[in-house]
């Protein structure tokens, strides 16, 4: 059994809250290269070119990549022959949180209520998954998540008899109506299957998938690509100005689900689809 301090878990994410708001993930960085060679529109590569210039402008001088700097959600998967001692994992998450958004002059965006919308003034709480796995470490995964893409959620409970098609158009349509309010352009992280809540989980960890890869399943693999090419048809383009390349990247989901039943939700991250881990 390993002890590990709860004070350890806050410095971690303290740092991870800021790390994932000034550097944006390397594949992220590189889809944007792909895209503007990709892009057929003028406007569009020259959008793709200040996307580029504005997250090395931000890792280099330690600044947030967007002015929306996020609600903090935060992935922890703990060893099972890891003992927490000095205080509550939740408790020791949401001071990380607090110390880095504070410290790194990071926008505090939460509200303590969502009907009263009195800012909390330290961007906690953080959305909180934990699991439990082998071993005796502590690995953590800060994922930022801006509400102009968020907003563009989209989830349906299809019937058994829904078809691979139909769950295609779905997707798409999703992204046709979230238009130019993600920020294209845009990752598309779909959950299928499980429960609402469980297919909600797991589109936002779909997010998280390193861009240009796709499914080990075939079957979902060539439907991430049809996706992919629909969507980037529908001619949103960069920031919603027109263009070829509105989607980086679509990641599916799967998971077991009732005979009854198949839940699908569509997450959209905007195209500074943020994150940062570290393990203890």
């Amino acid at each position: 059994m390993r002890t590990i301090e709860a004070k350890e878990i806050t410095a971690l994410v303290r740092e991870l809250c800021m790390k994932a708001n000034y550097v944006l993930p390397e594949d992220i960085r590189q889809s944007y290269l792909d895209g503007q060679e990709a892009e057929q529109s003028p406007l569009g590569k020259t959008i793709f070119g200040k996307m580029i210039e504005n997250c090395d402008i931000a890792c280099k001088n330690q600044v947030p990549i967007c002015q929306d700097c996020g609600m903090a959600v935060v992935f922890v998967e703990v060893g099972q022959d890891v003992h927490i001692t000095g205080g509550l994992l939740e408790d020791a998450v949401d001071e990380g949180v607090r110390q880095g958004y504070i410290d790194g002059y990071l926008r505090l965006s939460v509200v303590r209520d969502p009907l009263d919308r009195v800012n909390t003034n330290d961007n906690t709480p953080a959305i909180l998954y934990t699991r439990i796995v082998e071993g005796d470490q502590i690995h953590i995964t800060i994922a930022p998540k801006g509400f102009g893409s968020e907003n563009m959620s989209a989830m349906k409970m299809f019937t058994p008899a829904a078809t691979r098609e139909d769950i295609i158009n779905f997707i798409v349509d999703s992204c046709d109506r979230a238009g130019s309010n993600p920020c294209p352009p845009i990752v598309i992280g779909v959950g299928l299957g499980g429960t609402s809540d469980k297919a909600a989980y797991l589109a936002k960890r779909a997010l998280m998938r390193p861009a240009g890869q796709f499914n080990e399943n075939p079957f979902y693999a060539e439907m991430e690509k049809e996706i992919i090419e629909r969507v980037n048809a529908l001619g949103i383009g960069p920031q919603g100005l027109g263009g070829t390349v509105t989607a980086l990247m679509a990641a599916i989901e799967p998971f077991p689900t009732h005979i009854a039943g198949l839940p699908c939700v569509v997450n959209i991250g905007c195209h500074v689809t943020r994150h940062a881990d570290g393990i203890i």
